[in-house]
């Protein structure tokens, strides 16, 4: 037997019906249903009541009510995917509660990455004879960041700007790289430092798990294309230089502790394989080293759990605080003292806001991403090669690449 009832839409959907057309002037549309269909719309009805309840009571100079005002109660809102509850917040006027969700943190599993095996692959001991130089520079210092291994510049083919970041690209990006660095060598000491989001993101996502990122190589794909990019660098550099030392930052938001694994693996393959190369994979949100009568402070720029929007392309006075606490809290004392950061995919190099430190910002390797080139603009890819004397005397010799298009682009000319 069937019941007639009267149902809102999200009701008739909520049972899986076709809805149906409301009367003039209602809310509802008249449906027929079984008594266990009615029984289940009954207990709907239930969860989900709204009610007016009154917010604001004004009253007059006795104390007397002259007006008030009530508000329908908000329908219940689901926990977003991937959050977790941390807090609720209770409204004290009407008895609402709010739940104050967070993104899960970074759930990484390396399981199906085979580590010692890929490690086993390449260690063995080589012994190469560089090709040493008589020169009075102390080192060389090749310095690049955000080369987000995995990321995809033009998901769908309708990107603003296009661009190519493709494991191809990457390989003929890497060669340039060490073609700029042979070329312009002038020292026997090489110091690489990788300022983070060396990788674009574990599942596709960032260390903080807050949104999707597109892709264009899986987890397994990046690695290996992450780990034949470090490994290939350092070949060709131990050919050149007597000794080469490599920083990488691993605290970051979007490598994180993707970043660190390939790191890792190629800390054991590199020292192993070359006894004059040193590894320092950085977990610290920020670090620093010395050489001669310079200091180095190296910084991704933004963490993977705290910092929101972390330090800026340009400083301001919170930062030259933080910057000044770090510097004081380690009694650095070098005349020489550069903060060196990514994040901002922006070259600024900035000498004279802060009167004890140089505080520069590393363009990325890689392209926009279709995010950037929408909200911000196409952007320059570049690393940067600088030869160091003491007594700040130094040589900064930059390289920017070409945007790179992939796909077919045609514009009519409706003058013609």
């Amino acid at each position: 037997m069937k019941i007639r009832k009267r149902l809102y839409d999200h009701e008739a959907i909520h049972l899986g019906l076709a809805l149906n057309e409301k009367g003039v002037g209602r809310h509802q549309a008249r449906y027929y249903v079984t008594q266990e269909e009615s029984d289940l719309i009954d207990k709907y009805r239930i969860m989900h009541r709204r009610e007016y309840v009154e917010v604001l009571r004004k009253r007059d100079k006795s104390g007397n009510v002259v007006s008030s005002l009530e508000r329908l109660q908000a329908t219940p809102q689901p926990i977003p995917k991937g959050h977790k509850i941390i807090g609720t917040t209770t409204n004290a006027a009407t008895g609402h509660q709010w739940i104050r969700t967070q993104a899960e943190q970074e759930e990484f599993n390396i399981k199906d990455l085979d580590i010692d095996g890929i490690v086993s692959k390449y260690i063995r001991r080589i012994d190469i004879e560089p090709k040493k130089i008589d020169t009075d520079f102390l080192f060389d210092r090749l310095v690049y960041t955000d080369v987000h291994i995995g990321m995809t510049t033009n998901e769908n083919g309708h990107s603003l700007y296009g661009g190519k970041w493709d494991e191809q690209e990457i390989k003929e990006t890497l060669e340039t790289m060490i073609a700029h660095v042979i070329e312009n060598k002038k020292s026997n000491l090489l110091i690489i430092d990788e300022l983070g989001d060396f990788l674009d993101g574990w599942d596709g996502k960032t260390v903080r798990r807050s949104h999707e990122l597109p892709q264009n190589m899986d987890n397994e794909k990046a690695f290996d294309v992450g780990l034949y990019f470090k490994i290939r660098l350092i070949d060709e550099m131990m050919g050149y230089y007597e000794r080469v030392i490599c920083n990488n930052i691993c605290n970051d938001n979007h490598a994180g502790s993707f970043g660190y694994v390939v790191n890792s693996a190629f800390k054991q393959i590199a020292e192993t394989r070359y006894l004059n190369c040193a590894v320092n994979n950085i977990r610290t949100f920020i670090s620093h080293y010395f050489f001669g009568d310079y200091c180095f402070i190296i910084t991704h720029g933004k963490d993977g759990k705290n910092l929101k929007f972390g330090f800026k392309p340009k400083l301001d006075a919170k930062q030259i605080e933080t910057i000044n606490n770090y510097i004081q809290h380690h009694n650095i004392s070098s005349p020489y003292i550069e903060f060196s950061k990514g994040d901002s995919h922006q070259n600024i190099f900035d000498e004279s806001t802060a009167d004890n430190f140089y505080y520069y910002n590393y363009g990325a390797l890689s392209p926009s991403s279709e995010w950037v080139q929408t909200n911000y603009k196409k952007g320059k890819r570049s690393f940067q090669f600088f030869n160091y004397k003491n007594g700040g005397q130094k040589i900064h010799i930059p390289f920017t690449f070409e945007w790179k298009i992939n796909r077919e682009e045609t514009f009519n000319d409706y003058s013609k």
